[in-house]
């Protein structure tokens, strides 16, 4: 695998399978500077949607625009600034990206899959890693995020399945699928899940969706989280839909979601 920083220590692998969904796709794992400097040591695991435009710029669907997750998580790591951890990229499937990641079912798009990658994510790819690495196996220490449909689904699966996730990155989240339904799901969140979660959108990505997210925002404080506690909510001045504005932002994330122990 060709990557940006070859010093990075990423293991690839191709065509996982699973029982719940048709396609085989490709798993990518940043394993932390590090890892293997203490065997008794384990570490928390981050799980992240559209894993090819995350580490390597010739295989992210716009060529060279990936999110430098890698470099990104090893510098910060070196400076003290946030958990060495692990991180997972789980590539999507191209044609059924759709309907992997949405919850609920829209009359022109299809969808509603989101349950069974979901079963994919805590039935399969959770115990291949955990058998792999030296992981801290408890939902305190397991993340999941993404933008976009990614975004949407990581916060469904964040509200539906607490016993695997506990540690939420929703970045530009796809709140307008499906008429908003994400926000009942929000409503129904009772008793409030232990999450702790990172909301945000960029102003360039356009009014409605800016709207949404504050009615996302406004519905997750309603039903218990609070800003500044376990809720983080912020609205990037220009920032726009794109892989290179969430990897740009993503340093953040991951400080506010894994800061040092």
């Amino acid at each position: 695998m060709r990557v940006a920083d070859p010093s990075l220590t990423l293991h690839n692998y191709e065509r996982f399978h699973s029982q719940f969904l048709p396609d085989d796709r490709d798993i990518t794992v940043f394993v932390p500077p590090g890892y293997d400097h203490d065997p008794e040591r384990r570490f928390p695991v981050l799980y992240l949607h559209d894993g090819q435009n995350l580490f390597d710029p010739d295989k992210a669907f716009m060529r060279g625009a990936h999110w430098r997750v890698g470099e990104t998580a090893s510098a910060l790591i070196a400076a003290g600034a946030i958990e060495p951890l692990l991180i997972v990229g789980i590539h999507n499937t191209g044609r059924r990206r759709l309907d992997e990641y949405t919850p609920t079912a829209d009359k022109r798009r299809g969808g509603a899959e989101a349950d069974a990658y979901g079963r994919l994510l805590a039935e399969e790819l959770k115990p291949f890693i955990d058998g792999r690495y030296r992981t801290l196996q408890d939902p305190a220490y397991t993340g999941i995020g993404g933008s976009s449909l990614g975004g949407l689904v990581s916060l469904y699966l964040g509200l539906t399945r607490p016993d695997v996730f506990s540690r939420l990155a929703v970045l530009s989240p796809s709140v307008w699928w499906d008429r908003r339904a994400i926000l009942r799901y929000v409503r129904a969140a009772h008793p409030k899940p232990r999450l702790k979660m990172w909301v945000d959108i960029g102003t360039g990505e356009g009014r409605q969706h800016v709207t949404n997210l504050r009615l996302l925002r406004a519905g997750l404080v309603k039903s218990g989280w609070v800003d500044g506690d376990d809720l983080h909510y912020e609205e990037i001045d220009g920032g726009t839909h794109s892989e290179g504005a969430w990897g740009d932002r993503f340093g953040r994330v991951l400080q506010y979601l894994y800061p040092p122990e």
